[in-house]
């Protein structure tokens, strides 16, 4: 049969029972409803309050009928409410309901603490438990450094040992308090920097174009050429190495062709690498080209001194691929033995075959032999630095290290 139970709020809640059902089986499925615990709800029927133990047809409740629900101020003993030694609850659905029930608790968890008032309003006690005791842990952490602040302000002024740790103290509350102020004050400083892109058309192609102003050279990568329709026109003569934040192959050169920016069509020239991580960067050497200026106010890029206008795309419209590669190089950055930090810096092309200064070197052991291939080189008119560099990529190999070095 189906019976109504009306709240204390005036909410109908329609429930299908059985005729012999107790009142306590009705209480437990008005609790999933409501959130309401059974000690704290009284059901009347007729005017009159019906019991626990109970059966629907004793108390002559019928198909169809309405019954009233009240919610009691019923408070819940000490021990339900009590906090384990590692802070979590002893009763952490009993803990949720007390809480639940203040609503002034909840207005200050709202505004100070959102993680743990959306654990209390969850319906995941494992995730309550596991914040209260995270909690715990924090306020356990706070309480050993206040202790020790007091400790330090007790000690021997001339123990170089306690002076070394209020000296460590003294820095550490200027770094709190500079990351505190940056938190009011400069709050964007800790959400991720979406990259520069806009939409271009590549010989006819769209594309979404990375611009880099870190970048020396315009790149594309080998598949994009292709898909560009533009790998026939790639001069192998300009074969080299692209050093940056690691290297990558330079498979030559496309000396011009078309790109659209706007309404605009633009001649461009393009370094080819095998890089298919990376599509095309729009590049230092083309932003100079065509005047182009990176209107961060604005957020457009202006080509041509501002005749054309291009807005930055956002982050949803970033493609996948180039967010999720830009993560896997900020993961790898961070993780690196001797790494200092996250280098969110594009390969930028050198002007010639020359190694960089700052350029990793392979560490082939310079031998006789080695040596003299060094000089021969040399006397071509290349540096030393130069040389060793072509002849490391070679493995040594000195043909094939002077075309490089002519190249």
């Amino acid at each position: 049969m189906k019976i109504t139970v009306m709240t204390s709020d005036e909410q109908f809640i329609s429930l299908d029972v059985d005729s012999d059902e107790s009142v306590e089986n009705v209480k437990a499925l008005l609790e999933v409803e409501t959130k309401v615990a059974i000690q704290q709800q009284q059901l009347h029927f007729n005017g009159n309050e019906i019991k626990n133990s109970d059966l629907l047809s004793s108390v002559g409740v019928r198909d169809g009928d309405l019954i009233t629900m009240l919610v009691t101020s019923e408070r819940l003993s000490a021990d339900q409410l009590r906090i384990a030694p590692d802070g979590s609850a002893v009763n952490p659905q009993a803990f949720q309901q007390h809480i639940r029930r203040d609503s002034q608790i909840m207005a200050q968890l709202l505004q100070n603490d959102p993680q743990l008032a959306q654990a209390i309003l969850g319906e995941d006690s494992n995730a309550l438990q596991d914040i209260l005791r995270l909690r715990h842990q924090q306020r356990l952490e706070m309480r050993r450094k206040q202790e020790e602040e007091l400790a330090l302000l007790s000690a021997d002024p001339f123990d170089v040992e306690a002076q070394r740790k209020i000296e460590a103290a003294i820095r550490q509350k200027g770094i709190d308090e500079n990351w505190e102020a940056a938190l009011e004050h400069n709050p964007e400083a800790f959400a991720r920097v979406v990259m520069l892109y806009v939409d271009m058309e590549v010989n006819g192609v769209p594309l979404k174009a990375f611009v880099d102003s870190g970048a020396q050279s315009t790149i594309i990568s080998k598949s994009c050429a292709e898909r560009c329709g533009l790998l026939r026109l790639l001069d192998q003569r300009y074969r080299g190495v692209a050093v940056g934040v690691g290297q990558s192959e330079i498979l030559g050169r496309i000396h011009v062709a078309p790109i659209k920016i706007g309404q605009q069509f633009y001649p461009c020239s393009f370094t080819v690498l095998d890089a298919p991580n990376m599509e095309f960067l729009f590049g230092l050497d083309m932003l100079r080209k065509h005047q182009c200026i990176i209107d961060l106010k604005e957020n457009v890029l202006r080509v041509g001194g501002g005749e054309v206008a291009v807005p930055f795309l956002q982050e949803k419209d970033i493609p996948a691929h180039a967010r999720e590669e830009r993560i896997a190089n900020l993961q790898g950055a961070g993780s690196a033995p001797g790494s200092s930090g996250p280098r969110e810096r594009s390969p930028s092309v050198p002007p010639s075959p020359a190694r960089p200064s700052g350029a990793p070197s392979a560490g082939l052991a310079v031998s006789s032999d080695l040596e003299a291939k060094i000089k021969r080189l040399m006397e071509l008119g290349f540096d030393r630095e130069s040389v060793k560099y072509a002849l490391e990529l070679f493995k040594g190999n000195e043909e094939q290290a002077a075309a490089f070095l002519f190249g």
